[in-house]
């Protein structure tokens, strides 16, 4: 195993971050002797990054806070496009609008893990890289940035590959994404002398391709760092639930549901997971990784409380940790289970059971609901029922003026009138 001089590369490789390093040396030698900048790509594809970007947030975390400033680039450009790497299909073009829309939504997150406040060497920044796409001239871009790349080798990429093994479409316009993002590694080292981009191991080509862009119009040495495609245990994919994805930002995802999501984490992924998502120091996440048996269950609760507390603030994490208690521990009701609001009249005339298991966002559809009830998931108020065709009203209120929805053992959504 290489030993590592700079503090950042240590903690990469100490907590698993470390996949592939394009010059290990080289890159670890310039970050012990001055301060770098760096930067991670994210696309604008929704009003919110899911918890599978997490682990990239990490990285310009712990890259800032061992004294390097990391830019978090918005495919403000890109996005227009669309990555095409390892998907099945081309992206849904969207308009600039909707796009705009979404990165003002999901920079609200990155504050959470980065600080943008701190002095000009520092301090983390925020870039669009619409900022010098969106103005190119297409016919300059083909003359000064397209000359340079070759066709066969863009081929061989495994993006590309797949969907080409899989005969299935691959147009011009996404062939142009690999070419776009090397821009921006260039765009990025001339205009903030950015030196390294990092990213998930899917990207490894596109970052080469930039390091090898970069050389041919004159930055300075460029350097790669990616990370592993992470799964849970089961195979399951990061940032995924029974329910969809997992959400950063609260409107989309409370942090009641974020913490549930992390105290279901399986076994034998709690060790690695402290590693990734928390700051816990790793003296500490070693010994929680040493404990067992029934005690894996009171370091899951650590895991959930320490990543919910980075993303939604400690007193949150502390309440969603509160509120699972009271629910499951002690079988009684907290208020500040996740809620529903349904109008007065409608609760009065009762409402089928299928339907608000469906409106708490507890099954997709009547059919799925009706097997869960038919498998003896559902309760409510805390009682067992089994009967496909009942309906929910106002008779079935607590004192409280709630009505319990429960899932499973896990699931608990409160009903209440408008």
């Amino acid at each position: 195993m290489t030993k590592f001089k700079s503090d950042f590369l240590r903690t990469m490789q100490e907590r698993g971050f470390i996949h592939q390093i394009s010059d290990e040396s080289g890159l670890d030698d310039l970050l012990a002797k001055e301060t770098v900048t760096a930067y991670i790509g994210f696309d604008p594809t929704a009003p919110s990054l899911h918890a599978g970007s997490l682990i990239q947030i990490m990285m310009l975390h712990w890259f800032q806070a061992t004294g390097h400033r990391p830019i978090s680039l918005m495919g403000g450009g890109t996005g227009m496009v669309g990555d095409p790497s390892f998907k099945e299909e081309a992206r849904q073009l969207m308009t600039v609008d909707k796009i705009e829309d979404n990165i003002a939504s999901i920079k609200r997150v990155f504050a959470n893990y980065l600080n943008y406040e701190k002095g000009p060497k520092d301090g983390a920044l925020m870039i669009n890289n619409a900022e010098w796409l969106r103005s190119l001239n297409y016919l300059e871009f083909l003359r000064d940035v397209g000359r340079h790349f070759s066709v066969n080798r863009m081929l061989s990429f495994d993006s590309v590959k797949t969907r080409l093994d899989r005969e299935q479409s691959l147009s011009f316009l996404e062939f142009n994404y690999m070419i776009l993002q090397a821009y921006d590694f260039v765009e990025l080292a001339k205009r903030y002398d950015c030196r390294l981009q990092m990213g998930g191991s899917d990207q490894w080509g596109n970052i080469i391709n930039g390091i090898d862009l970069g050389h041919r119009m004159g930055t300075q040495q460029l350097y790669a760092l990616t990370s592993p495609l992470l799964t849970t245990s089961s195979g399951a994919k990061m940032g995924k639930s029974a329910t969809g994805a997992v959400w950063l930002n609260a409107e989309m995802l409370s942090a009641y549901d974020f913490w549930q999501y992390w105290r279901n984490t399986e076994d034998a992924d709690v060790p690695r997971f402290l590693k990734l998502y928390t700051t816990l120091p790793m003296e500490e996440i070693g010994r929680l990784a040493n404990l067992g048996g029934s005690e894996i269950n009171e370091v899951k609760k650590i895991l959930a409380t320490e990543v919910t507390a980075i993303l939604h603030g400690r007193e949150a994490a502390d309440l969603a940790a509160e509120t699972a208690r009271k629910t499951f521990e002690e079988g009684g009701l907290s208020e500040n289970l996740p809620t529903i609001e349904l109008p007065a009249a409608e609760l009065e005339a009762g409402i089928g059971l299928l339907s608000l298991i469906v409106r708490a966002g507890l099954a997709s559809s009547n059919g799925e609901a009706r097997r869960h009830v038919q498998g003896g998931a559902v309760k409510i108020n805390d009682a067992a029922v089994n009967d496909e065709r009942m309906t929910i009203g106002t008779g079935e209120m607590t004192g409280d003026g709630v009505v319990k929805l429960s899932l499973g053992k896990k699931k608990h959504i409160l009903v209440r009138a408008l």
